[in-house]
């Protein structure tokens, strides 16, 4: 398949439509969009919090999606809010920014000196879980629902010293996960790795997309850098269920 930025943008709506239970022309609106929540077949197999509560938006609408039964909650809460005031709302904690190729940037880069690379594919990836410090980019369980499917990593001797991987999160899009050892950062290896392994998912009609918080800044330099763009953003998590890492400390006495 040949991409370009339209079509990319247009296989990441459906992808989020399936998703969030919502319409495709939902994010191209000018308004909030409220659907109820459903697992529809195609989904992205994470696991979800109970209730559940998640809010995207693309650049237009913010489209929440949520459970009945908190969703009637929060429609008349949100409704009349912006979108900057929604992605602040007091129930959900954490911001995920994520990254498509910008098709007018991206390229193979050449490879850093002072490294060889590799490529595992499948069940070869399996033999790199007997390494640790890679949590970013394999995920450490054939099990997997979303299982790895391919894996660039460079060595430096006899040591892995940075590797990207790639999960099958559906079968429009894969993600695309990196690390590089403290020691090895700054040599370019996060950069060539990122978008060497993107335009490899994309000679298989994939969509490679990359995430980060929106509070990694050097995450979300790596993605620029491999030539990416951001795309979209949603809420990481909610506190209805008491997982907030400051549940205990919500009430703070200033006097």
């Amino acid at each position: 398949m040949e991409f370009n930025k339209s079509k990319m943008l247009e296989i990441v709506r459906k992808q989020l439509a399936i998703d969030m239970n919502c319409n495709i022309e939902d994010f191209l609106k000018d308004s909030i969009v409220f659907c109820e929540a459903k697992s529809n077949e195609g989904r992205r197999m994470f696991d979800r919090q109970s209730p559940f509560v998640e809010i995207a938006t693309m650049g237009k609408s913010t489209v929440v999606s949520a459970d009945s039964d908190i969703l009637i909650k929060l429609k008349p809460l949100l409704k009349t809010k912006t979108r900057e005031d929604i992605f602040v709302a007091p129930f959900l904690f954490g911001h995920s920014l994520y990254y498509i190729p910008d098709c007018d940037r991206i390229k193979r880069l050449s490879w850093p000196d002072g490294f060889t690379f590799h490529i595992k594919e499948g069940k070869e990836i399996y033999e790199l879980y007997k390494i640790s410090g890679f949590e970013n980019a394999i995920q450490y369980d054939i099990n997997h629902s979303c299982p790895d499917i391919i894996v660039i990593y460079a060595m430096c001797g006899n040591e892995i010293v940075a590797m990207a991987g790639a999960s099958t999160d559906s079968s429009l899009m894969w993600q695309i996960g990196i690390d590089v050892l403290p020691l090895f950062r700054n040599n370019g290896l996060a950069t060539s790795l990122v978008s060497n392994l993107a335009i490899m998912i994309m000679e298989q009609g994939i969509v490679p997309y990359y995430g980060t918080a929106s509070s990694n800044i050097a995450s979300q330099s790596v993605a620029y850098r491999s030539g990416f763009m951001p795309t979209w953003m949603c809420s990481y998590k909610n506190t209805f269920d008491g997982r907030s890492p400051y549940e205990r400390n919500l009430k703070i006495n200033f006097k």
